[in-house]
């Protein structure tokens, strides 16, 4: 008698399990991932390889309006008991405190978890991630960086086998769309702020975005992936973008430039040891850089690495639908390890290079001065540069009143402390009336 082959696993395998999913918070981007997900349920349940359910939804009232794609009955605001029901925990209630102990319990109870929680991750990353790695199961986090900008993944996964040199980007929609604003607009910040909040550009208390908190938050997280090193929010120099005025912005414009608040995280030669500078700050971008034609609330980030050279990683950065889309790739990610096994890969800060401070990093700067316009003035201006070991690019001069006229002087790159140095030894400069600005300038 022949003998027959063995029957393959999908005869034999029983129906897979349903992976059962829990939402913490559901505000904009919340509501449009229970109608994603409610959408496209067969589609999703392919992709995994088993059911997906909603099994309930902790939000802080029950009696907001969410409208009819949010199902009533999944409505709880017992998190800790729906948390311990779940196979995958959705993270979307924001903050630090309350979200980590929700995370760190799903984690013990052997849950994968999505978040798009960038505060939580600067803050509490290394106990998060040691806690998952332990456990031996999923944190996921794609939209906590730059909502819908697949930059997370493009960085941890992508990029494993290369060696990144420099990450710099748009990575906060809000900023943006100001600055764009009062570029293309001429108008000053508060003008400008105001109509992103009547927009819903910006929170009613924008403090978080103008700051450079929410950017440096992000900032954090790419330096940490990029660079196999912990970094935390403490780590990143930031700097936000309340003092920039329409003069400026015209300046920049003069100069062949728009200003872009940035968050760059690069390495750079502290001593004899590579270290990691990051910062998040202003910055006068030339017309030619990728990231100068990035308008309204949309992100983007550069990559640059040793093999693969410069990539940008562009899309919308916020909103509903866009970050919840980056919510359900993790999603669907987490329940299929779950249901087939697998895991996302681990935290990887093998590296463990130090933090470097300004004196370490190099950089250019446009500073702009309103100085007497009388004979000699130039001269006391080039000697306080050259007692600071600045080299003076280009000076450029547009006319005042009769007495006082306002300079725009570029530097050669120099060591950001010598520049800070420099920039307070302005203000005591014979001549010098006001030092208006001083922002970094790129180069294409």
């Amino acid at each position: 008698m022949t003998a027959q082959p063995p029957p393959s696993p999908h005869e034999t395998a029983s129906a897979p399990a349903t992976v059962r999913v829990a939402l913490l918070g559901c505000g904009t981007v919340g509501t449009q991932v229970v109608r994603l997900l409610r959408r496209h349920s067969a589609e999703i349940a392919a992709r995994v390889g088993a059911p997906v359910e909603l099994v309930g939804i902790a939000v802080r009232s029950l009696d907001a309006d969410r409208g009819p794609d949010v199902p009533a009955d999944l409505l709880t605001t017992d998190a800790e008991a729906l948390v311990r029901r779940a196979d995958v925990v959705v993270e979307l209630i924001g903050g630090t405190t309350t979200a980590r102990d929700l995370v760190l319990e799903a984690i013990a109870g052997g849950a994968g978890v999505v978040t798009a929680n960038k505060a939580l991750l600067a803050t509490h990353g290394p106990q998060l991630y040691a806690a998952a790695d332990a456990a031996g199961v999923d944190l996921l986090y794609e939209a906590a960086v730059a909502g819908a900008v697949p930059v997370v993944r493009g960085v941890r996964e992508s990029l494993a086998g290369d060696r990144v040199m420099r990450v710099l980007g748009i990575v906060n929609g809000t900023t943006n769309f100001i600055l764009d604003e009062m570029t293309t607009g001429g108008h000053d910040f508060d003008v400008v702020l105001a109509r992103a909040q009547e927009l819903g550009y910006a929170e009613a208390d924008p403090t978080a975005d103008v700051e450079g908190h929410d950017a440096a938050a992000k900032a954090a997280i790419l330096a940490s992936l990029a660079f196999h090193t912990r970094v935390s929010l403490g780590d990143v120099d930031c700097e936000g973008i309340t003092g920039v005025t329409a003069a400026d912005i015209e300046a920049a414009r003069e100069a062949g430039g728009v200003i872009k608040l940035l968050a760059i995280a690069e390495r750079v030669e502290a001593g004899s040891r590579e270290s990691v500078a990051v910062r998040v700050n202003p910055v006068i971008l030339p017309d030619g850089h990728p990231l100068a034609g990035v308008r309204g609330a949309y992100n983007a980030v550069v990559v640059e690495a040793e093999a693969a050279g410069r990539l940008m990683f562009y899309g919308a950065g916020a909103g509903g639908a866009p970050t919840a889309s980056a919510v359900l790739g993790d999603l669907v990610a987490a329940a299929r390890h779950r249901g087939q096994g697998g895991r996302a890969p681990a935290e990887s800060a093998y590296a463990e290079l130090p933090i470097a401070g300004p004196e370490h990093v190099t950089s250019r700067r446009q500073i702009r001065l309103a100085v007497e316009d009388r004979p000699g003035v130039l001269a006391h201006l080039a000697t306080t540069f050259a007692e600071h070991g600045v080299s003076i690019e280009t000076v450029r001069q547009q006319a005042g009143d009769d007495e006082a006229a306002t300079l725009a002087v570029v530097t050669h790159d120099a060591p950001e402390s010598a520049l800070r140095a420099t920039i307070s030894a302005l203000r005591e400069t014979p001549g010098v009336r006001e030092l208006l600005s001083a922002y970094r300038v790129e180069r294409a």
